[in-house]
C-alpha cells in the first residue's frame, strides 16, 4: 500500500488529484469546528452529557463530532445515507425507476438527480425538527422564528455542502468522495476513543494490569482490521470457458478464464443501512424528550440503542442486536440483488461464447449462479455479522464505550483497500496511455 501510494505522487496527475482530495478533507474538518449562528453551546454540552449510553455515538462517528458540536456540519452526510436508501428501494417498487435504472449512465444520472433533492428534503426535514424540538429546551440563545431559520438553513446548506464536495472528490479526487467524507469524520474520532479506552482500562493500573490490558485492546481491533481484510479481498472463482470460433484460417476463443464473485458482495453498504434504520427512531426520541420513561415504547427505544446489548444484567434488550443482525443480512441480499443480475450475466457469458464447465447454458447456468450468489452472499453477511458484534460485546460486558465499533472498522477499512485499488487502476491506465503514445 505505501509503495503504491508514493508511485501515485511520482505522477503529476495522480498527485494532483491526491492534493485535491486532501485539500477537500481539509475544508471538510474545518467546517466541522464551525459553530452554528445562534446555537447555545452549554445547552448541548449539558444536554449529551445527560445522555446514557450510545444512542448518539453512531451519528458523532459519521459525523466526526459535528452533531454533537452542533457545527454548520452537524447533518453531515447522513441524510444523503438515508436519501440513498429510500431512492434504492423505491427502484424496486416503482418499475419507472427500474427501467431509469437499467438506461445506462443516463439512468443513472437521472436517479442520482433524484436522491440530491431527497438528499435536501431531508436536511430540510431533520435540521427543523432540530431547531424546533431543541430550540423550545434551550438550543438557541433567544427562540424565535428568525433564529430557528438560520439554524434550518445552516444546518441544510452544510449538509448539502458536504454531498458537492463527496461528488467533487469523486470527480476531481480519489476514490468514491461521500465515502471518503465518511471515512476522515470517522477516523477523527479515533483519538478521543482510544483515550477513553486508556482513561478507562490503563490509567490508574499498575504496570502490568495496564500493559496486559493495551495488549488485549491492540490484539482485538488488530484482528478485527485483519478478519475485515479478508472479508473485503475473499472472493469465489467461478470457472468458465470459451468456445471456439473459427474465421478463415484463424482461431477465436477456446480461452479458460474465471468470473470472480467478492464474498462481501454488498461491501459496506447493509451495515450502514442497517445502523442508520436501527439509531434513526433513538435519536428521533431524544429530539422528542422521549425514551427515558417506564412504558413499553421506551423499553423497546432502548432495545434498539446499541449501549444496551450484550449487557448480562439486562439481556432482553439483546433482541434489538437480533434485529440488527438480521437487517444486516436483509440489507446484504437486497443491496446484491441490485447490483448482481445472474439472468444477465449467463446472457453476456452466451453472447460471448463462454460457459461454465458442467453447466448447460440459458436457465441452468443462472440457477447454478443465484445457488452460488445466495451461498456467498450468506457467508459474507455472516462475517458482517461477527464484526459487528464483537465490539458490542466489549461494550456491554465491559463497558468500552466508544463511537468506534464493527460498522466503523468496516467503513475504515473498506474504503481504503477500495481507493488504494482505484489510485492502482489509474496507474495502470496511464501507463497504458503513455505506452500507446510512445508508439
Amino acid at each position: 500500500m505505501l509503495q503504491t501510494i508514493r508511485k501515485a505522487f511520482q505522477l503529476e496527475d495522480i498527485r494532483k488529484r491526491l492534493y485535491y482530495t486532501f485539500f477537500m478533507l481539509v475544508v471538510v474538518r474545518l467546517g466541522s469546528q464551525l459553530p452554528t449562528p445562534g446555537v447555545n453551546p452549554s445547552y448541548i454540552r449539558n444536554f449529551f452529557e445527560s445522555q446514557t449510553g450510545d444512542a448518539f455515538n453512531f451519528f458523532d462517528a459519521f459525523t466526526g463530532g459535528s452533531f454533537t458540536s452542533m457545527s454548520v456540519f452537524a447533518l453531515s452526510i447522513t441524510p444523503y445515507i438515508t436519501s440513498s436508501i429510500i431512492m434504492q428501494l423505491l427502484t424496486i417498487a416503482i418499475p419507472k425507476l427500474e427501467e431509469m435504472q437499467k438506461e445506462g449512465e443516463d439512468g443513472r444520472k437521472k436517479i442520482m438527480a433524484m436522491t440530491r433533492y431527497v438528499t435536501v428534503a431531508l436536511a430540510l426535514f431533520e435540521s427543523t425538527a432540530m431547531a424546533v424540538g431543541f430550540g423550545r429546551q434551550g438550543l438557541l440563545i433567544e427562540y424565535n422564528f428568525v433564529n430557528a431559520a438560520i439554524v434550518v438553513l445552516t444546518l441544510t446548506a452544510g449538509s448539502a455542502f458536504l454531498m458537492w464536495v463527496g461528488e467533487r472528490i469523486t470527480e476531481n479526487g480519489v476514490g468514491n468522495g461521500i465515502s471518503i467524507v465518511l471515512l476522515i469524520n470517522i477516523v477523527s474520532r479515533m483519538p478521543d476513543d482510544f483515550l477513553k479506552l486508556y482513561e478507562q482500562f490503563i490509567k490508574g493500573k499498575s504496570v502490568a494490569k495496564g500493559g496486559v490490558a493495551a495488549l488485549i485492546i491492540l490484539a482485538v481491533i488488530l484482528a478485527v482490521v485483519v478478519f475485515v481484510i479478508i472479508l473485503q479481498d475473499g472472493e469465489r472463482r467461478i470457472p468458465v470457458q470459451y468456445s471456439q470460433k473459427i474465421q478463415g484460417r484463424k482461431t477465436y476463443g477456446g480461452q479458460s478464464s474465471h468470473l470472480p464473485v467478492k464474498v462481501n458482495t454488498a461491501g459496506v453498504i447493509p451495515v450502514i443501512f442497517a445502523s442508520s434504520l436501527m439509531q434513526m427512531p433513538v435519536v428521533v426520541a431524544s429530539f422528542l424528550g422521549k425514551g427515558n420513561g417506564a412504558g413499553i415504547g421506551s423499553q423497546i427505544l432502548r432495545g434498539m440503542s446499541s449501549s444496551n446489548w450484550c449487557d448480562p444484567e439486562e439481556p432482553i434488550y439483546s433482541l434489538g442486536l437480533i434485529i440488527y443482525i438480521l437487517l444486516t443480512i436483509f440489507f446484504a441480499y437486497f443491496y446484491t440483488s441490485i447490483t448482481f443480475n445472474p439472468l444477465e450475466l449467463a446472457n453476456d457469458m452466451k453472447k460471448r461464447g463462454g460457459f461454465i464447465p458442467g453447466i448447460r447454458p440459458g436457465k441452468p447456468t443462472v440457477e447454478y449462479l443465484q445457488k452460488i450468489l445466495n451461498y456467498i452472499i450468506f457467508i459474507g453477511a455472516c462475517g458482517l455479522v461477527i464484526v459487528q458484534v464483537i465490539p458490542f460485546f466489549f461494550n456491554g460486558v465491559f463497558g468500552a464505550n466508544v463511537s468506534f465499533g464493527g460498522t466503523s472498522l468496516i467503513i475504515i477499512v473498506g474504503v481504503v483497500l477500495e481507493t488504494i485499488k482505484q489510485i492502482e487502476s489509474q496507474m495502470l491506465v496511464r501507463n497504458y496511455t503513455g505506452f500507446l503514445n510512445s508508439k
